[in-house]
């Protein structure tokens, strides 16, 4: 009998994935980050700067405008 290996989906996102996800360069979100300009939630893990999905899901929430 084959053994599969599921497929394992990251718990967080590189700054490269979230820009990809956010449609953004990543150079415009490392700004953001540095200058606090968008208050995007992150993590830092071993010094590397990650992002929830959760966090980018609610941050495009957070910025919808109704007419």
């Amino acid at each position: 009998m084959p053994t599969t290996t599921p497929e394992i989906t990251p718990a967080v996102l590189t700054p490269e994935q979230a820009a990809t996800y956010l449609s953004i360069n990543e150079h415009t979100l490392a700004q953001w980050r540095s200058n606090r300009q968008q208050r995007i939630p992150f993590v830092k893990i071993g010094g590397r700067v990650r992002y929830r999905k959760a966090d980018l899901d609610a941050w495009i929430q957070s910025r919808v405008v109704e007419a």
